[in-house]
């Protein structure tokens, strides 16, 4: 899979066993609504690929990984329908990941935000730098990480999330990342992230796939629901993008930001 265009790429590239995928757009990885679909087609052919044992997922660039979702098109959102189908992009993504039989590793190599940590949390093994901040700022535009909140909860646990959640406007640091459970492992910089990644992607061709699949299967147990759950989630977010607080907090970030 390569669709190239101006506003970002999603690449799928098979090294031997090993797939990775890589997405990248110019406005810091943020991910618009096309993109976001381009990389559920991608998780969804890796892992169908018999060729390929374990994935990859990364970004372009070099401090940022994600910059979640599309501010333009957030900001023209105009009735329900489209509201809740902005919402379910990154609700796509998470249960793409979900269904994915293989391992997903994350390579996180910088600043992930609002629906990019959503994608740390769902891969199944995350490795970052110690550049790797992240944040939360839904509610600070009010709406709240309501589509992210299920996956990111279950790698972190409640009160780190609420931590997150609720400091809509601070960044946290990789290393208190780290220490929740969001990243297993962090690094100085790129280069030994990259050896760290390949060389776990490496370990992991080794095993017994059948094996691998049945552990996957149990690390995401509990969240058979999450169908239902992350589309009930998306109409909360698209409610609420609509009202009169969540307009005026969008056109000041534009404004500020003009």
């Amino acid at each position: 899979m390569d669709d190239l265009r101006q506003d970002g790429d999603v690449k799928l590239v098979r090294n031997g066993r090993i797939g990775t995928i890589n997405f990248s757009h110019p406005a810091h990885n943020s991910m618009p609504g096309h993109q976001l679909k381009n990389l559920v087609d991608a998780i969804d052919q890796a892992g169908q690929d018999p060729e390929i044992a374990v994935i990859i997922l990364k970004s372009g660039g070099d401090r940022t990984f994600c910059a979640g979702a599309s501010f333009d098109e957030l900001a023209s959102i105009d009735n329900l329908h489209s509201g809740k189908q902005f919402f379910l992009g990154f609700a796509n993504v998470i249960l793409a990941c979900r269904r994915c039989p293989k391992i997903l590793i994350g390579r996180v190599q910088g600043k992930a935000v609002g629906g990019g940590v959503g994608i740390a949390a769902a891969v199944d093994y995350c490795f970052a730098t110690a550049y790797a901040s992240i944040k939360l700022s839904e509610l600070a535009v009010g709406i709240g990480p309501f589509v992210v909140g299920p996956v990111i909860e279950r790698k972190i646990g409640n009160a780190a999330f609420r931590q997150l959640a609720l400091q809509a406007s601070v960044w946290m640091s990789a290393e208190w990342a780290c220490e929740q459970g969001l990243y297993q492992e962090i690094f100085p910089n790129a280069e030994e992230l990259d050896e760290a990644v390949f060389s776990f992607a490496s370990t992991l061709t080794s095993y017994n796939p059948e094996a691998v699949t049945e552990l996957k299967r149990v690390f995401w147990q509990g969240t058979e629901d999450w169908d239902q759950l992350l589309d009930e989630r998306a109409a909360t977010s698209g409610k609420l993008v609509l009202s009169s607080f969540t307009r005026n907090a969008i056109a000041a970030f534009k404004n500020k930001h003009a």
